[in-house]
């Protein structure tokens, strides 16, 4: 017993083997989302179908497709297409997110057969199309309250309710403790897919519903066809099995904070360091100017970033970020779209404006530029250092040999600024202009009140 003793304790001791001391210890990926290929330069557009031609439906947003190929977008996001509730009903037509049949189509907009024909001509036109998906809650008198009353959340009193703390009265919450709830509506979602050739989801209020349900989701879909997956949510752990991207509702407002003259320039470093630090590297956010819900509730683009729009804008193309566009924007669109009512866009409303031709050349823009690509492809942004950092937000990009240098005043008051070193030293060309510039240390840069220049490696 006392020489096992001893044999083991000279064991402990010995050198390691070769074969043990090479296995290093490695993490296990951060992110395990496989983003599909198209998504690498991706520019959302959302179409709100009932508002988006005067006759809301598949058939007229099917004819609009050549023009939003021209503007250069090429994913399109529908809001949701299902039949929507009766009972309860907000307004006179219903709040799309009240989903009566998650297997069937809203009548106002046409038949499944006129959806199947709208996918299809996107795709033939080069577009990939995604679906507004509602998984938190349904419409009072879809059919599974009746057949499955089991699968709702219910009140204090046993009663089915809606979402806590929310106005949505329209709408009641799943329950999603039951493996019933996740078959439905996962089963729902691979129909879409494998069936109409949809290209991904758009999913409301996401971390309402549990982050295993959509990684599950996530692996049966990829089993179909790639897809792209972005949530309504605000944290990074949904981007590492389950969502491609997620809502950055913080940049949103703090643009609108800096446009009001609520907070400066140096109000977006808090944003751009957890983006960097607290995110999976290859993860997408979601930096829009504008979508149904700031449209509907917050108000306008003009009335949210006033002159300083034009900046937001290049900034959420250019800055790292997923950039989309809310129909309407393209023409300036200066009203708040009823939410439960028809609406249609006035396309011609805003005589001389030139919105669209600045998407169309960000757009362009983007895509000569290798270091703007979204997620992993695209380079970081580096802040660069000026004696005016309260007004001037100034960064670079770089990736695969090309670099990008935006510098953006974000302030009421025209500004010149020094570059405090020489980390985006260079020879560039500008956007808009492509004039031949160079930066060195030391070099002053001025800019007018809400002013902003893009700078790319020449040739682009």
């Amino acid at each position: 017993m006392i020489r096992s003793l001893a044999l083991s304790a000279a064991l402990a001791l010995a050198p390691v083997a070769a074969s043990a001391q090479d296995a290093v210890w490695q993490p296990a990926p951060y992110s395990t989302i496989h983003h599909p290929a198209w998504s690498r330069q991706m520019v959302l557009y959302q179409i709100n179908t009932r508002q988006f031609t005067p006759e809301g439906t598949f058939a007229a947003a099917e004819a609009q497709l050549p023009r939003l190929k021209a503007l250069g977008v090429d994913v399109l996001w529908l809001m949701p297409i299902h039949p929507i509730g009766a009972m309860n009903r907000k307004g006179t037509l219903g709040s799309p997110y009240s989903v009566r049949d998650y297997y069937d189509v809203n009548p106002e907009f046409g038949t499944k057969a006129d959806f199947r024909h709208f996918v299809n001509a996107a795709h033939a036109q080069g577009f990939k199309v995604i679906l507004d998906w509602v998984a938190n809650h349904t419409a009072w008198d879809n059919r599974l309250v009746t057949q499955h009353p089991d699968w709702y959340e219910k009140d204090w009193q046993g009663h089915f309710r809606p979402t806590p703390w929310a106005d949505w009265s329209d709408i009641v919450d799943l329950d999603w403790t039951k493996p019933g709830v996740r078959e439905h509506v996962g089963k729902a979602m691979e129909m879409w897919v494998r069936d109409y050739g949809v290209d991904g989801f758009r999913a409301d209020v996401a971390g309402y519903v549990p982050i295993d349900f959509w990684e599950r989701e996530r692996a049966r879909l990829e089993a179909i066809k790639p897809v792209f997956m972005l949530a309504e949510w605000k944290t990074p752990e949904l981007t590492r099995k389950a969502f491609d991207a997620v809502y950055a509702w913080d940049w949103h407002d703090t643009m609108k904070k800096i446009a009001h003259g609520e907070a400066d320039a140096t109000a977006l470093y808090g944003y751009y360091g957890e983006n960097e630090s607290a995110w999976p590297r290859e993860a997408m956010r979601l930096t829009y100017v504008e979508n149904h819900d700031s449209n509907a509730w917050e108000g306008t683009m003009a009335e949210n970033f006033g002159p300083a729009l034009p900046a937001v804008i290049a900034l959420s193309f250019t800055g790292e970020g997923l950039p989309m566009i809310y129909n309407g924007g393209e023409a300036c669109n200066a009203k708040r779209l009823e939410f439960f009512e028809k609406d249609p866009i006035a396309w011609n409303q805003a005589p001389g404006c030139t919105q669209g031709r600045l998407f169309h050349d960000l757009i362009a823009f983007r895509r000569a530029n290798p270091a703007l690509a979204n997620g992993q492809w695209g380079g970081r942004m580096s802040q660069v250092n000026t004696d005016r950092p309260a007004q001037i937000f100034a960064w670079i990009r770089k990736a695969n040999g090309n670099t990008v240098v935006g510098l953006f005043n974000l302030s009421d008051k025209p500004v010149t600024a020094t570059l405090a070193d020489a980390h985006a030293a260079g020879t560039y060309r500008e956007f808009g202009s492509s004039a031949r510039v160079t930066l060195r240390a030391g070099e002053s840069v001025a800019l007018p009140a809400w002013g902003y220049r893009l700078l790319s490696s020449e040739g682009r």
